[in-house]
C-alpha cells in the first residue's frame, strides 16, 4: 500500500493536477466533467481494470490522461470527441485472441482499443487482456533489473 500512496502523491503534484487531488480524484472529476457516453464508458473501463487487477495503481499524467499501472504502465484511458481510447503501452507484445485491438496496429510497441458510442465491450476478453499486460510488466521488470545488475558487476 505504501507504493501506491507514494505513486499517488508523486502524480498528484504533476503539472495539470490541481490542488493536491489524488489521481483517483482527478479521474473521478474527468468522468463527471464528460457527462455523456464517454464518461460512462471511461467509468466502465476503469471498473473492469480494477476487477482484472485489484492491485492496479491509478495515475494522472501528461496534463490529464488517466493511466493505470502495475509494475509499469498497463494502459491509458484517453477521451476524444468521438472515441474513448484505451492505449496499451506494450500492446504489440500481447496476444489478442479476441481481436480487441482495433487502433494503432502498425506500431512496434503500443496497441489501442477505440471504443465508439454504442459499442459493446467484451468484458471478459478485456479483463484477460489487462491481466496479460500486468503479467508482461511483472515478467519484464525483474529481467531488466537483473541485466542492469550484471552490467554493474562487470564494470
Amino acid at each position: 500500500m505504501t507504493k501506491a500512496t507514494t505513486a499517488m502523491k508523486k502524480s498528484g503534484s504533476m503539472e495539470g493536477a490541481g490542488g493536491g487531488d489524488t489521481p483517483s480524484q482527478l479521474i473521478d472529476a474527468r468522468i463527471n466533467e464528460l457527462s455523456d457516453w464517454r464518461g460512462e464508458m471511461l467509468a466502465r473501463v476503469r471498473t473492469l481494470i480494477k476487477q482484472a487487477d485489484p492491485e492496479v495503481v491509478e495515475e494522472w499524467k501528461w496534463r490529464g490522461v488517466p493511466v493505470w499501472e502495475h509494475a509499469g504502465i498497463i494502459c491509458t484511458g484517453e477521451t476524444y470527441k468521438n472515441v474513448v481510447k484505451m492505449t496499451f503501452a506494450k500492446g504489440a507484445s500481447l496476444e489478442d485472441p479476441s481481436g480487441l485491438f482495433n487502433s494503432s496496429l502498425e506500431g512496434n510497441t503500443r496497441r489501442a482499443i477505440d471504443i465508439h458510442e454504442g459499442d459493446k465491450i467484451d468484458e471478459e476478453a478485456l479483463k484477460a487482456l489487462i491481466r496479460a499486460a500486468v503479467a508482461l510488466n511483472v515478467s519484464v521488470r525483474p529481467t531488466a533489473r537483473t541485466a542492469r545488475s550484471q552490467k554493474t558487476k562487470r564494470v
